[in-house]
């Protein structure tokens, strides 16, 4: 095992695996983060979608978990993760690519279903992979190493929103959606032919004949879905956020890019810290403060008159994806040991359902209170959430009661 004091940055760059993942996550987050905050000004503009109309789109997500779910529970039984990585990574390219010819409204939808929701699920196999790595090969760190991993996707999300803006503008939104399919299956190239074997721990083999993954999954389920609730701000924040953005506050383009990246350039630079205060105090306490700022985030967003809320909103956002990110994957898996790639595929999943949940609100919320006072509805599930993680991490601190034995009866042999 490598000392708890060796560099998180050393550990990875000493892997040919850990930065082989951390380059195909910086893609993967670029292709992304480039293409979210423009699909509802491509299905507006593009092909005509009413606003309401377009916020449903995110429904679509409710598909990720069941792929989530499914090949994740195909990865716990394979020997090689990243052979499944590669597939879903082809698929979500190819979904990309069929959305960049999309003629009629009903298609896009069509394609998420079918191919992104799949796409999608490529990043749970290189979570669940690291994992596998990190059993095998203990670090002191291993969290760290983890949320190391992790923060590549953040910055691509730091660079995906300015220069998704930026290429939009310039070229169009068909020629970014090309784009994103490009980067999409670029990266399977930095992992090359590598393979990782599936870790088999004896804990988990003896949970698995025993019984345990059923009764463990139940906190895993009860967690995802606290997640769901807290994510679905963020879907309302990138559906319509540009769209107040652009015409009732007449924020230019660049600017617009800029309050979008703002928040996940402070996610990346919080994921360290959150990391440090999970091996400290531990992940579900940790977390349960980042929900809280996620509530925050929300208000900021709901009374915002100016950009200068809306930054103010984005930092405290940046907590909350900070937690979520430099912990979220970690709490999934060790809730559910005996499948990582089940858990890292249920968890990651609870992005794009948080997406589905947020696109219903928010065709909902528009309707009904307009911008920004939309966001009051994410704001109200967020404060539910942390109330849940609360119950949930006390009730999983409690060890379970010991029943001694019964006394034999005098005689007995």
């Amino acid at each position: 095992m490598t000392s708890p004091r060796t560099s998180t940055v050393r550990i990875i760059l000493a892997s040919r695996f850990y930065r082989s993942a951390f380059v195909a996550l910086l893609l993967s987050g670029l292709a992304i983060s480039a293409t979210t905050p423009q699909l509802t000004l491509f299905l507006v503009r593009d092909l005509g979608a009413p606003l309401p109309v377009a916020g449903l789109y995110y429904v679509t997500n409710l598909a990720a978990p069941v792929a989530g779910y499914v090949v994740g529970r195909w990865s716990d039984r394979s020997s090689n993760r990243l052979g499944l990585f590669r597939v879903c990574a082809a698929i979500g390219a190819l979904g990309w690519l069929a959305m960049s010819f999309s003629t009629a409204l009903w298609m896009p939808f069509v394609i998420s279903v079918v191919a992104l929701s799949v796409g999608g699920a490529s990043m749970a196999q290189l979570f669940a992979a690291t994992r596998d790595e990190l059993s095998r090969h203990p670090t002191g760190a291993d969290n760290r190493v983890l949320s190391a991993v992790r923060m590549a996707f953040t910055a691509g999300w730091v660079l995906g929103p300015v220069v998704g803006s930026w290429l939009g503008s310039l070229v169009g939104l068909r020629p970014l959606l090309v784009a994103t399919a490009v980067l999409t299956l670029a990266q399977v190239l930095p992992l090359g032919r590598q393979r990782v074997e599936r870790y088999r721990s004896p804990e988990a083999e003896h949970a698995a004949r025993s019984g345990g993954p059923r009764r463990r999954m139940v906190p895993l389920l009860v967690f995802t879905g606290l997640c769901v609730l807290a994510m679905t701000g963020d879907t309302i924040k990138f559906g319509y956020l540009p769209l107040y953005m652009a015409d009732e506050l007449k924020v230019p383009d660049a600017v617009r890019g800029s309050v979008i990246a703002f928040q996940p350039l402070l996610e990346l630079a919080l994921m360290p810290f959150f990391a440090r205060f999970a091996d400290r105090y531990g992940a579900l306490r940790v977390m349960v403060v980042g929900m809280a700022l996620g509530v925050g985030a929300n208000l900021a967003f709901a009374t915002s008159t100016g950009v200068g809320g809306l930054f103010v909103g984005q930092l405290l956002a940046a907590g909350l994806w900070a937690a979520l990110g430099a912990l979220g994957v970690s709490i999934a898996q060790h809730l559910y040991p005996e499948g990582v790639g089940t858990a890292s595929g249920l968890f990651l999943s609870s992005m794009t359902l948080g997406s589905a949940a947020g696109g219903l609100i928010g065709g909902f919320g528009v309707a009904r209170f307009g911008l920004p006072e939309v966001f009051f509805l994410p704001a109200g599930l967020s404060a539910v959430a942390v109330v849940g993680l609360v119950v949930l991490e006390r009730r999983l601190r409690v060890p379970a009661p010991v029943v001694a034995p019964e006394p034999e009866p005098v005689g007995r042999r």
